[in-house]
Order: structure tokens, then C-alpha cells, then sequence
């Protein structure tokens, strides 16, 4: 072996811990780099900072396989292979903050034969500027597209892996490529840098499109009594659309969508190009948050005064993940509105609480069900699916579900005494109604169908 047998991982924040224990269950030995002592030192004892499914066992498994280090001369003796996977959070402007990237690029000695391979995502033009300030470097563009909440299962069994590199790069491409090689699901997809960095971008903005385009759909079912579940579902079934992210809300959040929805729009607004589609797309998520207070006051008149249960505080479930959850804007809105809000998260809870320093905590579902006019479910955690409602109906003032993920059953909720509101969902009623039509047709014998 060489000396500098190691994959190098720069930055352990979700993308970088996924990834450096994802190589690490691969065979690899890791050297993960990161600028804070206090997390280097957690990680060291094998405390995990985050929480994803699975990968705390794969840490503790693959723990002498991975070196944790502050230091950047380690990291450069020890690894070739590069693997960048720092923070690029939106400016004021909406620009990506590339200063993490620049500061990692500053770290490398000017006559580095390292590859410098990106998975932090960062707008069309990046990997041309480093190149042009560092001539020498080899340099690869390899985005990530994991999930929170399934990121192990997304890095071991990939749709597909972007490799982007320009000319002279060819050895270093291949480099990473076959570390990617025994994963053996996915196309490789080899591309020059400018169209792999785009293909980051472009793939999330489609994604928060398909979101957003579900969600104004739901609005208009709400006008004219249909239901977007049947809609999307019917939708779906044409392969040219797909049934994936036709799920009705309260809108995206989360690290990737908001911040490269509004990296793309500011990456075409300085080149001249206007993305209006991209414009609308942030509007009507943005609007789609606000709605839930409008079914609220449907139901309840004026918030003043009124306690309002959030069941769900990250953005999504299976992560503790805070960042442009859609709780922190309903929170914000409801006591605009005067509304007393209580919330409780099965993960979420220690972050959440610095977050919205306001709100009151609560220890389970139940306790913050307690004495409330009304809960709203924000975040799709399968234990608000199993909760005992007609004993949450019992402690409730109101007994008022505004579900917006659509994640639970609405005849079960109204059973238990609750008023249910969905989006874009049928009144219970009405789907009582449509339901026994459709068995009555299936009990009828064909011939005598109309």
C-alpha cells in the first residue's frame, strides 16, 4: 500500500460523517478532517452528533477504521483522494457561501498533487475558479444526493454517481470512480465538472418543483372538491411523471432544497437570466406554510388565546434536522396571530429549543395534546400514526387535527371525535361517500354496471 491510502474526508457534517463511514464499511481506511476540536473529540469517543438511521452502527463498527483529526497536514499525509464535503449555506442574496471551500482550497500546499473531489454542493463555475487559482490541482466534481432520514441506504445503493472532470483529470476521475465501483447499483455517469455541478442543482430544483406544483394542485381540489391523493395517484401512474414527490403538504425544508432552489434562480439571475418558474416555486412554498393558519381559524375564529400543538418539529421525520423546517415559519405565524403554541418532537426537541426559545416543550404527544384547541401534525413521525387519538380527543379542548402531511387516516381520526382537516383532501364525509360508491360498483356484477 502507499502512503496515502486513506480517503480523505474534509468537513463531518451529515454529508461528510455519511460519507466517511459509507468508505469506511466499504473496506477503506478514512481520515475525517474537521475545524472544531469539540466535535473531532466527541466523535473520537464515538458519540455521534447526528441523528440518520443506521449510521451510528456504522461508525462503532468501522471505528478503527476511521481516524478523526483537526489537522490538515494528517489529512494531507495520509490521503490523496480528497472528499470536500463542507457547509455552502445561502447568502443574504440567496448566493451560496462558497468561503468554507475557499478556506479548504487555501489549506492545500501550492504544488498539490492531491485531488480536491467536491461533494459540497456549489453553483456552475466553482470548479473552473479553483482550477484557475490552482492550476496544478486535480480537481473532480462528485455531488452528493443522499436523503436525511435513508442517507446510508442512498450512499450504498445510489440511483447513480456523478464523476465530473475536465481535460487532464481522466486518472483522477477514474480514481473515484472505482471507489465507487463495488456498489455495483447505478450508472456511473462521467461528465465534464460545469454540467456535474448543474446536475446537482438542477435535480433538487425539479424535486422542490414536482413539491410545489403537488401542493398548488391540493389548493385547487380544496375549491372544487376533489382529492389530490386520488389526483396524485392517478398522475403518478403515467411514467413520463412519476409517483415520487406527489405527496400533498405543508412544503420543503430542510438543508438542500430551499438553500439550491435559490442557488440556482441567483446562479441563472447573474448570468441575465430571469427563472421565473424557480420564483414561483419559492413563492408557493413560502404560501403554502401560511394556509394551515387559515384552517385553523376556519375552524376556531381568532387564535388570540388559542393553544396550538405542533406534532413534528424537523423538517422531516427520521432526522433531527432543523434547518428551513417548515415548524419554525407555522410557530413564528401562530403567535403573530396570538396564538400559545406547545410542540414536542421525538428527536428534534434539544435543537428545536434553541430555535424557537418561545415555544413550549413538551416531553410526549400526549402532554402536548393536553388542554389544546387544536393540534397540527407537521412532521410525518410513525408514532403520531400509532397514537392512541380518542384518548388525545379526551384531554383536548377541541378536538381539531389539521394533518399536513396527510399522513393519517381521516376516518379513524373522525371516529375517535376529531375534527380532521387535510390538504387538498376531501371532507371525511364526502370520502365516506366516494368510498362505499366504489364498493358498491365492485359488488356489482359487470353486466349490470352503468
Amino acid at each position: 500500500m502507499s502512503e496515502r491510502d486513506a480517503v480523505g474526508v474534509i468537513g463531518v457534517g451529515w454529508v461528510g460523517l455519511v460519507t466517511a463511514a459509507c468508505f469506511a464499511e466499504l473496506g477503506h481506511k478514512v481520515i475525517a478532517r474537521d475545524i472544531l476540536p469539540e466535535k473531532v473529540e466527541a466523535l473520537s469517543r464515538g458519540e455521534v452528533t447526528i441523528h440518520e438511521p443506521g449510521l451510528t452502527e456504522l461508525l462503532h463498527r468501522n471505528a478503527e477504521r476511521i481516524t478523526f483529526t483537526t489537522d490538515m497536514g494528517e489529512l494531507l499525509d495520509g490521503a490523496r483522494l480528497l472528499f470536500t464535503c463542507v457547509d455552502t449555506p445561502p447568502t443574504y442574496s440567496g448566493d451560496a457561501d462558497l468561503s468554507r471551500v475557499r478556506a479548504v482550497v487555501a489549506d492545500l500546499p501550492d504544488d498539490s498533487d492531491h485531488v480536491l473531489v467536491m461533494k459540497s454542493t456549489v453553483p456552475g463555475g466553482t470548479g473552473e475558479s479553483i482550477r484557475r487559482d490552482m492550476p496544478g490541482l486535480a480537481y473532480v466534481s462528485c455531488p452528493e444526493f443522499l436523503k436525511e432520514g435513508t442517507a446510508v441506504t442512498d450512499f450504498m445503493h445510489p440511483d447513480r454517481v456523478v464523476i465530473g472532470s475536465d481535460a487532464g483529470d481522466e486518472e483522477a476521475a477514474e480514481a473515484v470512480a472505482a471507489l465507487y465501483a463495488p456498489l455495483g447499483e447505478g450508472e456511473i455517469l462521467h461528465t465534464d465538472v460545469a454540467s456535474a455541478e448543474m446536475i446537482k442543482l438542477a435535480s433538487n430544483a425539479f424535486l422542490a418543483t414536482k413539491i410545489s406544483f403537488i401542493n398548488e394542485i391540493a389548493n385547487v381540489c380544496e375549491e372544487v372538491g376533489a382529492d389530490v391523493g386520488e389526483v396524485a395517484r392517478g398522475m403518478g401512474a403515467d411514467t413520463r411523471i412519476g409517483s415520487s414527490f406527489l405527496r400533498a403538504g405543508i412544503g420543503y425544508g430542510g438543508s438542500c432544497f430551499p438553500k439550491d432552489v435559490s442557488a440556482l434562480k441567483m446562479l441563472a439571475g447573474n448570468t441575465g437570466y430571469h427563472f421565473q418558474l424557480l420564483t414561483s416555486v419559492i413563492e408557493v412554498n413560502e404560501l403554502q406554510k401560511r394556509r394551515v393558519v387559515g384552517k385553523l381559524e376556519k375552524h376556531l375564529g381568532s387564535l388570540i388565546g388559542k393553544r396550538v400543538a405542533l406534532l413534528g418539529l424537523a423538517f422531516k421525520p427520521d432526522t433531527d434536522d432543523m434547518r428551513e423546517a417548515s415548524s419554525l415559519v407555522l410557530a413564528a405565524r401562530l403567535q403573530g396571530e396570538g396564538a400559545e403554541v406547545v410542540a414536542y418532537d421525538p428527536v428534534a426537541i434539544e435543537r428545536a429549543s434553541e430555535m424557537l426559545d418561545s415555544v413550549e416543550m413538551a416531553d410526549s404527544a400526549m402532554a402536548a395534546l393536553e388542554g389544546a384547541d387544536a393540534a397540527v401534525l407537521v412532521t410525518e413521525w410513525s408514532e403520531f400514526r400509532d397514537l392512541d387519538w380518542n384518548a388525545a380527543a379526551a384531554v383536548m379542548a377541541h378536538p381539531l387535527v389539521v394533518d399536513g402531511r396527510n399522513f393519517l387516516d381521516p376516518a379513524a381520526i373522525a371516529a375517535a371525535g376529531f375534527e380532521y382537516e387535510g390538504i387538498g383532501r376531501r371532507a371525511v364525509d364526502d370520502q365516506r361517500i366516494s368510498a362505499s360508491s366504489v364498493a358498491r360498483v365492485q359488488s356489482t356484477p359487470r353486466s349490470l354496471r352503468p
